[in-house]
């Protein structure tokens, strides 16, 4: 039997009431707790286990936003068997559209800054561009967190539309008087989606060269071959013709090679096939043609053409000399003389 003290009301509910809301409170949060360290911590535990890195995402987002809402959940079903004060159920409302709005903001950031991390980050651990992405994901972050706000106080009865067209009046003078900032924002967000080059990457802009070190919202930092660092504005960038160095598969190589005017016709018909023959020896190269190609002011010239397969430029120098030494070698054996400047003076008796 339950004892007639039960049924004393106060505040409009009985005892009785209040026990049972403090018991759904109470068991509901219990279940809670069972099930975030049972459940959840064996999620944990194969998330960690994988190699992808979406159900970790999943597990946060169950840990950091789920969870918290459900214990909202929790309280708010515990007092449905309450009578209470009208000020009562308001503040209740408002707090359940304040901590529903700031879930969802939550999420959404998350949710941004997993996709934007995970997919330019995929490749490579790198901390240069993991920075530049995080000043986008700040951005973003603000964005959000700014139209969650105004749909807030929408909600709450506020009325945001003057301050919304406030907004806009404010933001266009903004965009008038930052313009340079903003091209250079929209220039950012353009490399970053379009990745014409990478941190990491050798260019050439213009006369200057180096590799990228840094992307930045309005800045593209470089690295210059003579230690300095070069720092060009976004735009200038998107608005130039950039060679980038690091994307070549292989590099073409033409070079030229004079011999002396008093080489025999049987020496320059085996010139070429000398020169044929050290390219196809020699590793990581292909051969496109040598020919006997003009007769210049001092000597007969000798063009030659062949591919490096690979971009590195110390590896292609290591090559070129590897040639450079065989021809030596060989126009030595043959007595093949090169040619330097000279110049015959005859003079009338």
């Amino acid at each position: 039997m339950i004892p007639d003290i039960m049924y004393k009301v106060y505040f409009g509910n009985s005892i009785l009431d209040y026990f049972i809301c403090a018991g759904i409170f109470i068991v509901s949060v219990a279940a809670l707790n069972l099930f975030s360290k049972i459940v959840l911590s064996r999620l944990k535990l194969l998330a960690a286990k994988t190699k992808t890195s979406i159900d970790d995402f999943m597990v946060r987002i169950l840990q950091r936003n789920i969870m918290p809402l459900l214990y909202f959940g929790a309280l708010y079903l515990s007092i449905q068997n309450l009578t209470l004060h009208p000020a009562v159920n308001k503040v209740i409302e408002v707090a359940g559209v304040v901590i529903l709005t700031v879930i969802v903001i939550r999420f959404l950031v998350s949710l941004i800054n997993f996709l934007l991390l995970s997919f330019w980050l995929k490749e490579e651990k790198d901390g240069a561009r993991e920075r530049s992405l995080k000043g986008v994901v700040n951005v973003i972050k603000i964005i959000i967190w700014g139209v969650g706000v105004i749909f807030l106080l929408d909600n709450l009865g506020f009325k945001v539309s003057s301050v919304i067209a406030g907004l806009g009046i404010g933001g266009i003078a903004v965009a008038l008087a930052a313009q340079v900032v903003l091209g250079d924002l929209f220039s950012f967000f353009a490399i970053l989606f379009d990745r014409p080059f990478e941190i990491g990457d050798f260019i050439i802009v213009g006369d200057y060269l180096g590799t990228v070190e840094y992307v930045g919202i309005k800045t593209t930092r470089i690295r210059s071959l003579g230690g300095e660092q070069l720092i060009f504005s976004n735009t200038d960038l998107t608005n130039s013709r950039v060679r980038n160095y690091k994307r070549m598969e292989k590099r073409r190589v033409v070079f030229k090679l004079g011999v002396v005017y008093g080489t025999s016709h049987e020496q320059l018909q085996v010139i070429p096939k000398i020169i044929k023959d050290i390219i196809e020896h020699t590793k990581d190269t292909a051969f496109d043609r040598a020919h006997f190609s003009a007769y210049g002011d001092f000597n007969l010239v000798v063009e030659v053409v062949y591919y490096v397969l690979s971009p590195d430029y110390n590896k292609y120098m290591d090559i070129q000399q590897e040639i450079n030494l065989a021809i030596k070698k060989e126009f030595e054996k043959k007595g093949i003389e090169f040619a330097f400047p000279t110049q015959t003076i005859y003079v009338n008796k």
